[in-house]
């Protein structure tokens, strides 16, 4: 086992771990450590605990000291210096006619380097650019190519549901999404219902699949016969994941069928057919108006 602390360096970011040595540190408290790139302000969101060795990457780096008032300070002035490189690094673009779209500008604490975040359809040579920056700055420069996730996860904004996006509020990590998560919740496969503002499959699909994944295993399909205790045998006519129900075809004491409703909880037996279980992805089909191939495939991509 060994003792570490959670730290986060941006609002919604990873967790990185960090060993605090003798530093008493609490949830909260500012912090500066030792990363990959150099010395870095982060905020401890995880207090001390044990964990096994096995679920973290050794050797930890380790946490440098509590953030100080003059840290603080100089993380605030680096704030600030980011917007006017943000300035400077889009007018360098324009001049140099790159197509790319410059998203942040992030200065390292200890003012060695300075990254520059850009999404771009393809490959850019930005050499020139580069070499341009590093006269203007005096400093390394890093330009950073990221995906339209990682792009709405920076800027942030209002998802389709009207709330603020996930990622840019509580996801540290991007989990995978399917297609095939949005046909199990029995969801519109019209790919503009259940694409984020990132043109991706929205995050949201992961939330509750395992719920849908389970009840599916015990959902009867359309056309099984089951066994109730209160009507006996009977034809299921629909079902219901989120209601974890079937409407089954009885026959009334008059002769006459009709369509009761029966708990999937409640003592049901699957007499013949089968349960709904998981999808088989050749039955997935996509409800596009057009014909475009190019949106389908932007769809499905994980960046």
């Amino acid at each position: 086992m060994v003792t570490v602390v959670g730290v986060r360096f941006k609002k919604a970011g990873k967790i990185y771990y960090f060993a605090p040595g003798e530093i008493e540190i609490q949830t909260g408290d500012d912090v500066i450590v030792e990363t990959a790139r150099g010395i870095e302000f982060g905020n401890a969101v995880v207090g001390p605990r044990e964990v096994e060795d096995d679920k973290i990457v050794l050797p930890l780096k380790g946490v440098i000291r509590k953030a100080t008032d003059d840290d603080k300070k100089k993380y605030l002035d680096n704030k600030a210096r980011q917007k006017e490189a943000f300035i400077i690094c889009s007018e360098k673009i324009k001049k140099h006619n790159l197509i790319m779209k410059l998203i942040d500008a992030e200065y390292t604490f200890d003012n060695n380097k300075i990254i520059f975040y850009f999404t771009a359809e393809g490959r850019v040579d930005f050499r020139e650019l580069v070499k341009d920056l590093a006269s203007i700055f005096r400093t390394r420069i890093e330009l950073r190519q990221i995906g339209v996730r990682d792009e709405a996860k920076m800027i942030g904004g209002l998802g389709p549901c009207g709330r603020p996006m996930c990622c840019a509020t509580h996801l540290g990590d991007f989990a995978p999404v399917s297609i095939k998560m949005a046909k199990e919740q029995n969801l519109s496969l019209n790919p503009t219902k259940i694409s984020g503002i990132c043109g991706r499959l929205m995050c949201c699909l992961n939330y509750e699949q395992s719920t849908y994944e389970d009840i599916r295993k015990r959902l009867p399909k359309v056309g099984s016969i089951v066994k109730t205790e209160e009507y006996g045998t009977a034809e299921v006519v629909s079902n219901s994941v989120v209601k974890e129900m079937v409407k089954i075809r009885v026959k009334a004491d008059d002769g006459e069928e009709v369509i009761k409703e029966a708990s999937i909880n409640n003592n049901l037996i699957l007499v013949s057919g089968s349960y709904e279980g998981t999808i088989d992805e050749s039955e997935i089909k996509l409800e596009v108006e057009s014909q475009d191939d190019k949106i389908i495939k932007e769809l499905f991509k994980m960046d």
